[in-house]
């Protein structure tokens, strides 16, 4: 299945439906986690399981804006054009993880690397917070 299949399938799922799915399933990680931690078993079996979760890839996407324009205008889009998106300079952006809004921050320059730029984290957003 390519990928353009795949998020078609998952734009079929309510958003809310999928958030809560996501949600639960963070928790339930979370309560294995404890659980498994706070019975006293093996503690290298733990840490082995550890990093197995802490080794899964996940998809991380900051979202410096978004727009809407009717496909006339997207498709009269040339090389050079510019499309006009719905935040300002200087206003925080979205670090999405897997489809989840997790937190925001500010678009900033690496010091070792003045050609790259990364977003510096000012607010983490927790399962039962509601984002902004």
């Amino acid at each position: 299945m390519g990928k353009s299949e795949a998020k078609a399938e998952a734009s079929e799922v309510p958003a809310d439906i999928e958030e809560e799915q996501l949600n639960q399933a963070i928790e339930d990680l979370r309560g294995a986690l404890h659980e498994e931690q706070g019975t006293g078993g093996d503690r290298a079996a733990s840490l082995r399981n550890n990093a197995i979760i802490m080794n899964i890839p996940v998809d991380v996407q900051i979202m410096l804006g978004s727009t809407e324009m009717p496909v006339s205008e997207l498709m009269a889009l040339q090389k050079g054009s510019t499309v006009a998106l719905d935040r300002r300079i200087g206003e925080p952006v979205d670090v999405v993880v897997n489809g989840q809004k997790i937190a925001r921050g500010e678009i900033t320059v690496l010091d070792n690397d003045p050609s790259r730029f990364g977003v510096k984290l000012t607010d983490i957003i927790t399962a039962g917070k509601s984002p902004r």
